[in-house]
């Protein structure tokens, strides 16, 4: 019996097409980025298709706030589920400027309010400049902005994006990522993004669903899947820790900034954020060291203090996985067997993580 989120979102499907068998049973967030991940032919994109009814399975639950989109009795169509979808193409109309794109399907536009918010969607994601061109005069990563606002001028229910920078290079990449940061923001709405890049889920995701040949192996906040011990999941090939912090101080004479971590403090290089801003951090497991003394005669600026939460096998039998917790804030360290011996480090126990180096990821 499934029970109705009225605010988020629940698929069970258990289904076989063409020698492929998708099983998963999620509880997803109404808000914010879910981050669908996994290598190719994992049925990230199945489990989309089948999400947004464009694939029909005979044995499915789903529900989005509270409606029934298909269980035992119903099926709503694709045409009325409310969705914007974003793909690897961005699909606009040719022979229509930027403009007449954004107002293709919304012939309706005559309140204020929509005006209001197809503008704030202009504004969102940065194409103000580009509202009399026509397709051929923009780059890849303008089109693919255009694509996105296109879907969302519906003000749609869910926002479905299958790889869409999949077919971008890098410099168009780096130029759309931190349009999709501000969305993940600054909307409030539900976002299911597919991606088997490393580098998008790690800077995107707020909750990570992880599948395996058809199975879900893994979902939660991105922070919590990615530093369960008992069952790894990488980000690319290291366990990495992923947490936000907001930015205290400039520090201009050494080109740093101090970064806030409840009631800790991170330094890293200064990236000319401004001071207040929240921003994401990324910790390879190996980066970090354990000692049971803040060791302040290190070259090591950053030093927590927190308790060690669980242990675990690594990849390799001399090193174990050390899940620790900061300040209500998960951190991995990579150690061997040999030093948890010596240091006589076991859960429940406080120690310090010196953190060698970290990523910024804005």
């Amino acid at each position: 019996m499934h029970t109705q989120d009225a605010s988020g979102i629940q698929i069970h499907t258990n289904h076989s097409l063409d020698n492929f068998h998708l099983n998963v049973d999620l509880e997803l967030p109404g808000s914010g980025v879910t981050a669908i991940f996994g290598p190719s032919g994992c049925g990230k994109t199945t489990l989309l298709r089948q999400f947004s009814g464009l694939q029909r399975s005979t044995n499915a639950y789903i529900t989005v706030q509270g409606v029934v989109w298909q269980d035992s009795k119903q099926f709503v169509p694709v045409h009325k589920r409310h969705l914007g979808f974003v793909s690897q193409s961005a699909n606009l109309f040719p022979h229509l400027t930027v403009q007449q794109n954004l107002l293709y399907g919304k012939k309706r536009l005559a309140s204020q309010t929509s005006m209001e918010q197809l503008d704030a969607v202009v504004e969102l994601l940065g194409i103000e400049s580009l509202l009399e061109r026509k397709p051929k005069n923009l780059s890849g990563g303008e089109q693919q902005r255009v694509s996105i606002a296109r879907a969302l001028a519906t003000d749609p229910t869910v926002l479905l994006m299958d790889e869409p920078l999949s077919a971008l290079d890098f410099a168009r990449k780096n130029e759309i990522l931190p349009y999709l940061q501000k969305m993940q923001r600054e909307l409030h709405i539900p976002i299911l993004y597919v991606s088997h890049s490393p580098e998008e889920v790690a800077q995107l995701a707020n909750h990570l669903v992880v599948l395996e040949k058809g199975t879900c192996i893994a979902s939660g906040t991105i922070a919590d899947v990615l530093t369960q011990v008992n069952l790894p999941v990488s980000l690319g090939e290291e366990p990495c820790s992923i947490f936000d912090a907001t930015i205290e101080e400039l520090d201009n004479k050494d080109h740093l900034c101090r970064l806030k971590v409840g009631e800790q403090d991170l330094w890293v290089r200064n990236h000319q954020f401004q001071v207040g801003k929240i921003v994401r951090i990324r910790v390879l497991a190996r980066d970090v060291s354990l000692s049971n003394h803040k060791m302040d005669d290190s070259s090591i600026l950053n030093h927590l203090y927190a308790r060690v939460s669980t242990i675990a096998n690594d990849t390799h039998p001399a090193q174990a996985l050390v899940h620790l917790e900061f300040d209500k804030k998960p951190l991995l360290a990579r150690v061997t067997h040999r030093s948890l011996r010596q240091l006589d480090i076991h859960p429940g126990k406080f120690v310090w993580a010196h953190v060698k180096t970290m990523a910024l990821l804005g």
